[in-house]
C-alpha cells in the first residue's frame, strides 16, 4: 500500500514539472523572437549560451541586409 502511495505521489510531482510555465514562456517568446526576426528578413540562431532567455541565447542573423545603395 505504501509502495502503491509513493509512486503516486512521485508520479504526480514529475507530472507537474513536466508542464511548468516557465517552458511555456520561454518556448511562445523563442516562437515571437523568430517570428519578428523572420519578418525582418533574417534567421534566429543559438549563439552558444544558454541562460533560459531566448533573447540573451539567441542571435537574428540577418541574410541579403548589406547590400550597396543604388546611384541615382
Amino acid at each position: 500500500m505504501r509502495i502503491a502511495l509513493a509512486s503516486t505521489a512521485l508520479a504526480l510531482s514529475l507530472a507537474a514539472c513536466a508542464s511548468s510555465p516557465g517552458q511555456d514562456r520561454y518556448t511562445s517568446e523563442f516562437n515571437r523572437l523568430s517570428a519578428d526576426c523572420e519578418a525582418r528578413g533574417g534567421i534566429l540562431a543559438p549563439i552558444g549560451r544558454q541562460t533560459g532567455r531566448p533573447e540573451t541565447d539567441n542571435v537574428c542573423e540577418l541574410r541579403n541586409g548589406g547590400g550597396r545603395i543604388p546611384n541615382r
